[in-house]
């Protein structure tokens, strides 16, 4: 009898299909992917991938980002309303006030935003290259957007720039607590406690590590400690056990648990690939403009 997942590499073959999946995504999801990666990763790979479709599996603003940088490509998402809200948390009119009020302004947009705002920026970044392209950026003033927590942790960095904040923020990582993260590290006095830079920043100050995903993946893989607590989504707990068997890995008490990212099921994959729906559709005008920040950022990114 086949399978769901034997279906599913059946009409890959069949539609020139491949599979990106986020870490967030749940286990089975990650398991049936092509590549896996954060956003950064992803959009890098859209570029170079010789498949005619492909089914993304991650929230709307990844889809769009991979249909921008893939006009004539098919890119298909297993749930159209996996959303992020924080790609949402800014807007044209505040981006066109701070422009009038900074000269030598560059707007620097987290690619967890919607094409509709990368139009109106100068530069795309992730969490994992935000720092070395703010760093290569001649202007003097940044504003970053949407999220405030990981404009202050690049600007903590980044000291020659003056930051000017927006007020966005990612409610997973938002709603991470203090007092949970040290009840963590009172049970596991030994662990290190490895952040993502979209927590707020009295979490940041109790952590060994801060990064990206794929930053946190990789610290735990060379540490040679034992014990991690993790301060992200709880999607990525499955490539870090996978990845270090021997090693253990804790969450906070309220596990962060993104409701979008785990709408991506294996019969939402299989059924996009049967019927070809939630296509991703951008206008010529959008995707012109939408498009030049990010291959700014993956130029300047090398």
């Amino acid at each position: 009898m086949s399978t769901i997942t034997d279906e599913i590499k059946q009409l890959k073959k069949e539609r020139n299909a491949v599979i990106l999946a986020h870490y967030y995504v749940d286990p089975e999801v990650q398991d049936i992917a092509d590549y896996i990666g954060d956003s950064y990763y992803l959009s890098k790979v859209a570029v170079e991938l010789k498949e005619q479709t492909i089914v993304f599996c991650g929230v709307s603003f990844m889809g769009e980002s991979a249909k921008i940088l893939n006009p004539e490509k098919t890119v298909l998402m297993p749930d159209a309303t996996a959303d992020c809200p924080m790609a949402h948390m800014a807007d044209r009119e505040t981006i066109e006030k701070m422009r009038e009020q900074y000269e030598d302004l560059a707007v620097v947009c987290y690619i967890n935003s919607t094409a509709e705002l990368k139009q109106y920026s100068d530069v795309c970044v992730t969490s994992a290259n935000a720092v070395k392209i703010v760093k290569a950026l001649p202007n003097k003033n940044i504003f970053f957007i949407p999220d405030k927590n990981l404009a202050h942790f690049i600007a903590d960095q980044v000291p020659e720039k003056h930051f000017v904040y927006n007020e966005g923020f990612c409610p997973i990582h938002e709603k991470m607590m203090l007092e949970e993260v040290l009840e963590a590290k009172a049970q596991h006095p030994e662990a290190l406690v490895l952040t993502h830079p979209e927590c707020p920043k009295a979490i940041l100050n109790v952590s060994d590590y801060i990064g990206s995903t794929s930053g946190i993946i990789d610290y735990a893989k060379n540490s040679a400690c034992q014990e991690f607590i993790i301060c992200t989504e709880n999607g990525v707990r499955y490539k870090l056990e996978k990845e270090n068997p021997e090693k253990q890995f804790y969450f906070t008490k309220t596990e962060p648990v993104c409701a979008d990212m785990k709408k991506i099921t294996l019969e939402k994959i299989l059924h996009v690939l049967k019927t070809g729906e939630n296509e991703v559709q951008i206008s010529d005008t959008m995707r012109e403009l939408s498009k030049k920040p990010l291959e700014r950022m993956l130029e300047l990114g090398k």
